[in-house]
């Protein structure tokens, strides 16, 4: 049985792993599975450009991105090694560590992948001002199995709004399809999270223009003081188009996590590879910037939680003790 369990944690290592020519030199490559989410979410554009800037990093290094549901699908994914690493939102990273709602998960952090601070976007000419002017409205709050609308339900309930209650609640089979649903009526506003997400994008681009709209400093404070974990966060002014000033909001960090059985030696190896291209993930995309070893070592809800392989290499650079 134990070594059925080795051979079967090794699989995704191994399958897929291909010889390339260097100088004549045969190169082992290691595949490594990335899960992210949905077309038109921000976990596939990070993880495409996560994957891209790795293997360039590394030629023994094949990280291949999938499309998944998103973080709901990526935690069972990799509990039962049917993924390598995956991209999965601060909330039900938070609620799988915690073991609310189910059992304590053993899953371990690879990196933390940047801050999610979360916000409503309307258009421009919306007579929508606050968060309770959307009640009774049609709110698009995310891909079904995503983070977000976990993030949203935290952050209403922290305010004393019931998301399926006091909204009508849309949730989307693609992340993509919320910016053409606010834009054409279908719904009064998009709820989302983060610098650079595309469905941001996408609003603020238009022809129209945008408005966000985040809790207030009175509700983010009743937030956090019911959901501690959620922190304040900030979107930097001008982080999109025609947003002159900074957005003061709460949210949480997003992490790549990875499986219980990945060996110490390939953690060791991601963090060792990703962390020594700091700049050029950064150079790559802009809300990548976060993705440095402080940052990981400050937002994992404990040092325990992160990976051994990668603790080794954040104790040889002196990031953790």
């Amino acid at each position: 049985m134990k070594l059925a369990h080795i051979v079967c944690a090794g699989v995704l290592l191994l399958a897929g792993g291909a010889a390339a020519q260097d100088g004549g030199k045969a190169i082992t490559k290691t595949t490594i599975s990335l899960g992210t989410a949905t077309p038109g979410g921000g976990f596939p554009v990070y993880g495409n450009a996560f994957a891209e800037v790795m293997n360039a990093a590394d030629p023994t290094l094949s990280i291949e991105p999938r499309n998944t549901k998103g973080s709901s699908e990526n935690i069972p994914l990799l509990e039962t090694d049917g993924l390598d690493i995956a991209l999965v939102a601060g909330e039900p990273s938070y609620e799988a560590f915690m073991g609310i709602g189910r059992a304590p998960t053993r899953l371990k952090i690879l990196t933390a992948m940047y801050s999610s601070p979360g916000m409503f976007v309307v258009r421009a000419d919306s007579p929508y001002k606050t968060i309770r002017d959307l009640v009774g409205q049609p709110v698009a709050f995310g891909a079904r199995g995503s983070g977000l609308p976990i993030l949203s339900r935290y952050m209403l309930d922290g305010i004393g709004l019931k998301q399926d209650e006091d909204f009508k609640s849309i949730y989307l089979d693609r992340a993509g399809d919320g910016p053409a649903m606010v834009q054409d009526g279908r719904a009064a506003a998009l709820w989302g999270a983060g610098i650079g997400w595309p469905g941001f994008k996408s609003m603020a681009e238009s022809p129209g223009g945008a408005r966000f709209i985040a809790p207030d400093a009175g509700e983010i404070a009743r937030v956090r003081a019911k959901h501690t974990f959620l922190k304040p966060l900030t979107v930097p002014a001008n982080s999109y188009p025609n947003q002159p000033a900074a957005i003061d909001s709460i949210g949480s960090w997003s992490f790549v996590l990875a499986r219980e059985s990945l060996p110490d030696d390939v953690a060791y190896r991601l963090a060792k590879t990703l962390h020594g291209a700091e700049g050029a993930l950064c150079k790559k995309l802009p809300q990548a910037c976060e993705t440095t070893a402080a940052n990981t070592a400050a937002a994992a809800p404990n040092v325990g939680l992160i990976h051994p392989g990668v603790l080794k290499y954040f104790r040889e650079v002196g990031v953790v003790k």
